[in-house]
Order: structure tokens, then sequence, then C-alpha cells
């Protein structure tokens, strides 16, 4: 039998990728890819190196590097925006001789700096007084601010949107409600569905409140070396004013390393907003089982590969596979990251290399779920014959008005005409409800309600705005 594999490397492409993201996945995950990748962290390790340097350059009490003129300025954000995968490369290269990720930044960045007269005269003060973890903790955060609203917000608006608009859509449609899988009081099928998109609501404003911290007071957290170098210097006030210049929150309190605290929220708040579309994703999946949404085929795709009849919920079923990878992963980045033995251990550095991954099932999944709703259509008729099989649900409204007017053992009286029947017909629960002591005006309010009018006020909450807190 011919070997499907070889000894001889080959090429890396979507056909050869190890991970899915990288591979079948890679269009739909390409943002991510920009920032999470080992080109992204080097890029961001670049940044936050430079700008430390442009920070001292600017402390009146550090003499011996002066202020960068307006040209050096220049050249220095050059080194930044234009950081290309040639850079990356060069700094692999340098990595292989030093073994050492953060090393090799330093170097990389000494060498452009010798490039230029007025810069070579500065290459002392790149990485002065930094630890590795004070470059790569404020990175990582960067990545994943920036990553948070440049894709991971719009993708959480996109779904809370999509929701919100198909129960809006739907905010009269009455609907069978059941509870424990049983049939129970109706509802709407907007107000089901705008129940989840006010959840989501909820959930992607925790995400986006939260502001990662960041440190940068070197190798155990005390500013050590800064104040040998420097005694006269208020070390705590420029690295405060540093780390907030780069749009993060300052944490003062530190080993040497940022604790990830703030990451392990971020993480925790992001699984629980793919917990909520999980959920959404089951109960729509359920719904089309149900046969209340149909799918709208698209004439290309195949639904089995022996029943042509079939139009599966795979879309739904995609998003809830890749959500559960993500939050397998987010679970563990927020109850790993933030154990670290005594001032610093390296178990963190692998699992950070990982963000991405978890971030990038979760795009995956939010794409899946809105071209899953894109494809719904609601069958009124079916949602109808579901009523119209359960007048046995219009119990509740009864016994209720029975217990208004007094009537004895009301509750009573409809368990032991509806509890455990095969079927309850509209014409039987009306000769109940003539034989009533009840008022007349009250006896016809009853003889008028059917399972598809018993729907309290659905519709209004289909159609509410987003509740906020206070």
């Amino acid at each position: 039998m011919a070997k499907i594999h070889s000894d001889r490397p080959i090429s890396l492409s979507p056909l050869t990728a190890l991970s899915p993201l990288d591979g079948r996945y890679a269009e739909k995950t390409s943002a991510l890819g920009a920032i999470f990748s080992e080109c992204g962290l080097f890029r961001y390790r670049v940044l936050v190196e430079i700008k430390w340097v442009e920070v001292l350059s600017n402390h009146p009490q550090i003499e011996e590097i002066p202020a960068f003129s307006t040209e050096a300025k220049a050249v220095l954000a050059e080194l930044i925006d234009g950081f290309s995968a040639d850079d990356a490369s060069k700094i692999k290269q340098l990595e292989a001789t030093t073994n050492h990720d953060i090393k090799a930044i330093e170097y990389f960045i000494k060498e452009k700096f010798d490039q230029n007269e007025e810069l070579n005269t500065r290459s002392s003060f790149i990485h002065f007084a930094c630890t590795s973890e004070d470059i790569n903790n404020l990175a990582y955060a960067l990545m994943l601010k920036d990553a948070l609203h440049t894709v991971i917000i719009p993708h959480l608006d996109s779904v809370a949107s999509a929701v919100r608009e198909l129960a809006r859509a739907h905010a009269d449609l009455p609907m069978l409600a059941r509870t424990h899988g049983q049939p129970a009081s109706p509802t709407t099928l907007g107000k089901e569905l705008r129940n989840f998109a006010e959840r989501l609501v909820n959930l992607r404003e925790c995400v986006a409140n939260i502001r990662l911290p960041g440190k940068l007071n070197g190798a155990v957290g005390n500013f050590n070396a800064h104040f040998v170098a420097y005694p006269d210097i208020d070390w705590a006030s420029v690295s405060r004013r540093f780390v907030e210049s780069l749009g993060l929150k300052w944490n003062p309190s530190t080993t040497q390393i940022e604790p990830h605290d703030g990451i392990a929220q971020l993480c925790h708040a992001i699984a629980r907003f793919n917990t909520v579309l999980i959920d959404l994703n089951q109960d729509v999946w359920g719904y089309i089982s149900l046969g209340y949404f149909l799918q709208k085929p698209v004439t290309t795709e195949v639904g089995s590969s022996t029943m042509p009849h079939k139009v599966n919920p795979i879309d739904f079923e995609n998003s809830e596979g890749n959500l559960g990878v993500a939050n397998a992963l987010l679970q563990h980045f927020a109850e790993k990251l933030p154990v670290s033995r005594w001032q610093r251990d390296l178990t963190d550095s692998t699992v950070l290399r990982n963000l991405g991954v978890a971030l990038g099932h979760g795009v995956l999944a939010y794409q899946s779920t809105i071209r899953g709703l894109s494809k719904l259509k609601a069958n009124p008729s079916r949602l109808s014959e579901d009523l119209d099989a359960h007048w046995e649900v219009l119990g509740e409204a009864i016994q209720t008005v029975m217990r208004r007017h007094g009537v004895p053992d009301p509750y009573e009286r409809l368990k032991s005409f509806t509890r455990g029947q095969s079927t309850i017909t509209r014409e039987a629960l009306h000769q109940l409800i003539r034989n009533l002591d009840i008022p007349e005006e009250s006896r016809q309010r009853l003889l008028a309600l059917t399972p598809a009018t018993y729907i309290g006020n659905a519709p209004a909450q289909a159609r509410m705005e987003h509740v906020k807190d206070g």
C-alpha cells in the first residue's frame, strides 16, 4: 500500500497546515492571524521596545538619551508601521543564535539603530532596565486589545444584531413554549429570540468594558535596576504614564510577570458569551427539528451524500462545535495563567501563544451562527398546528381566573381535568368553562381565548430595546 506521508518536509499551505484555523478556515480567520501570528507578536514586541526608548528620550532627568529629532522619530515609526515578514524572518534568524526570543528583538532593533547616525548613539537604551516580561505582557495586552476592537467585538455585535432583528421580525408569531420538553404556556417566537439578544448584548458589554492591565517594573517588579541607574527618578510614575499611553491599565503590584488576572477576566467574559451562543444554537436547532423554522436551501449545496431531501442545520452545529473548542481553551487560560510559581515560571509562555487559537474558533462560530440565522424562514402553519393540538395549556389561565373569583380548588380541578390526558379538545375545555361559577365577563374572556392568543406581553417584549442596568 502506498504511504500517504513522506519524510521530506513539505511547504506550508492551507492544505498542509496542522491547525484547521490555518488550513480549512484560513480565509475566515486571517484578520486574527495578522495579530496573533508569530510575525504579529514580533511586531507588537518591537512596538513596545521602541515606545519605551521614546519615553526614556523624553525624560528630562535622563540626559544620556536626548529627545529624538523629527527625522529619527520618522525612522522609529517606520520600524513599527512598516514591520514586514522579512523583518520577522530576520528576528527568527537572530533567535536561532540567541535561543531567546526577546533578546532577538533587542538585537534586531539595535541593527536598525546602527544604520542611522542619530539612533546609533542611543542603542544602549534599547530594552533599558527591562526584563522580557516587561515587553511580553504589554505586547500580548496590545494584541488582545486590538483583536477585541477590530475583530471580536464587531463579531459579537453582528451576532447580537442578527438575533435581535430576527426577534423583531417574529415578535407577533405565536409559539407553543416547552418547559422540560413538554407543552407549556404559549409565547412568541420573537420573544424567545429576544431573550437571547438581551443576554448576548449584556455579555458583549462585559467583554468590551474590560481594561487589560500592563506592567513595566523590571526583573521582580521593584524597579531594582531603574533606581540603581537613576535613583532620583519617580519610576513608578514613569511606568504608569507609559503603560497608560498604550491604552492599558497600569498594574503597580507584580512579581516578574503581570499576573494575567485581566486576561483571565477577559477569557471568562468571552466564554460566557460563547456559552449563551451555544444555548441559542441548540434551541434554534431544536426549533428546526420541530419544523418551526425552515431553512432556505442553497441550490449547489448537498445536505446528505445519500438522502437528497436533507437540509441540515450544519451552521448551528459548526458553531456549537467551535464554541466548545474555544471555551475549553478560554477556561484553561483563565485557570492557568494567573498561577505562577514564586516570582516567575515559564508555564504561561506557551499558553499565551494560543490566545489567537481560542479567539479564532470563536470567530468561526460567530460567522456560522450568523450564516445559519440568515437562512431561517419561520413556518407559521407548523407553529399554528402545534398550538391547536395543545388546548390544555389554557389550564393555567382558567385556574388563575377561578382563583380570582374564589372558586374552590381551582388548581386541583384543572389538574384532574388536563394532566396525563392524551388530548384536550377545544370543545371539552369550553364545556368546563361554561360550567364555572364565575362572572359572565370573565367567562366570555376565557371562551374567546385560544392557545395562539394566550401570549401575555410577549410581542411587546420582543420589540423592547436593550434594557440597561440601573
